[in-house]
Formats: C-alpha cells, structure tokens, sequence
C-alpha cells in the first residue's frame, strides 16, 4: 500500500511503509484478536490507524518494532520464554 507523508513541505510517495490488517498483525505476532486490543488498549501494542471508514490497520514497522522488543525482553529474563506486560 503506497501512502503520502511529507518531507521538507512536500508530499511525497513511498512504498516503504506498508500497512497490516489485523489477520496479518494476527499471524505476525501469534496473539489472538482480543489480546491485540487489550495490548493496544494498555498502550503496550501500538495503535491501529484509520484507512477507511470502516478499516484501520497497523504500520507494519511498528510491529516489527514490537515483535523486536517483546524477543528483546524474553532474552533479558532468567529462563527465556517470560513476556512482561
């Protein structure tokens, strides 16, 4: 998906930022639906943005950002596997 975003006063286009509807954040992260908003709604799990009137998705970096922290944070715990809200 191309999106607009601006440098220096300009809008430019960029194919480097791709956007991810929940199925794919689903099969991403291996967490269920619910736990995706409970996530967002604790401010841990970025939040969605809005594409359409009725469609929202994530900005697939942030993601990656988030998958990268959460194996960051379960390397840093004696015993591995431990996810920390």
């Amino acid at each position: 998906m191309l999106l607009a975003h601006m440098v220096r006063g300009e809008t430019q286009m960029t194919d480097s930022v791709r956007i991810l509807r929940i199925h794919q954040v689903r099969e991403r992260t291996g967490l269920s639906r619910s736990t995706i908003y409970e996530l967002v709604a604790e401010g841990v799990l970025p939040p969605p943005v809005r594409i359409g009137r009725r469609t929202a998705g994530w900005v697939e970096a942030e993601i990656s950002d988030f998958i990268r922290r959460r194996i960051a944070e379960s390397r840093a715990v004696p015993g591995g596997a431990a996810c920390v809200r």
